[in-house]
């Protein structure tokens, strides 16, 4: 019975420590070289790295150009992830920096690979995110505050003020992605009775809803 017992102590032991590492990778992956120089395109010569490539400059117009002129209801982003910034591919980190107009919305969203933290810069946000129990939780920013969004869960920010508000988001991945509820649910095709029975309305609001909220053709 001693060696039974031994033989599951051990085999327990060897599943704790075979399952830790998976527990510690849940982020982007580990790269072996201490950056990643883009692929060079078949006949052409190899990149010449300056510090040219881990420099960024794309956030400079957010503070050379002017806010929206008042009653502009979109927010506007400004992304430095890989897709952006090619730099930080393999490195775990973007950037986004949020400019919200009075009375303007960042509409519930998600990001599946990485938490947001996000640092209130100027004016003030209302924000909150859904955990998966369904309990919200909410809290009004002012500016130099911060918060964080766990990892794929559903959250916002809203600016209900009359006053501008700037926000920057940093983000534990190069590519964090971006899953919009409202266009993911209603712009992207899923059957018009599905979604009236899902939410307990009838067809001609989720024709309105998917027509407001399907994002036009590619050219």
């Amino acid at each position: 019975m001693a060696s039974i017992n031994c033989y599951y102590s051990l085999v327990l032991v060897v599943i704790a420590l075979a399952s830790a590492p998976l527990a510690a990778v849940a982020g982007d992956p580990d790269i072996l070289s201490d950056f990643i120089v883009p692929t060079s395109m078949i006949g052409m010569p190899p990149m010449n790295i300056t510090g040219d490539f881990f420099t960024y400059t794309g956030f400079r117009r957010n503070f050379t150009m002017p806010m929206p002129m008042p009653g502009a209801q979109n927010f506007t982003v400004t992304k430095a992830t890989m897709m952006e910034f090619p730099a930080l591919n393999g490195q775990s980190v973007a950037y986004a920096m949020l400019k919200f107009p009075s009375e303007s919305v960042n509409p519930p969203h998600t990001h599946p690979r990485a938490a947001e933290l996000l640092l209130v810069l100027d004016g003030a946000l209302s924000v909150g995110f859904v955990d998966t129990a369904g309990k919200l939780y909410t809290q009004d920013l002012a500016a130099g505050d911060m918060f964080v969004f766990p990892k794929g869960l559903v959250h916002y920010q809203s600016n209900p003020g009359q006053s501008r508000a700037v926000a920057l988001s940093a983000f534990g991945s190069s590519a964090p992605g971006t899953l919009s509820v409202p266009v993911t649910v209603f712009g992207t095709g899923v059957d018009d009775a599905v979604l009236a029975k899902s939410f307990r309305t009838d067809l001609p609001t989720v024709q309105k809803l998917k027509a407001a909220l399907t994002p036009p053709p590619k050219k």
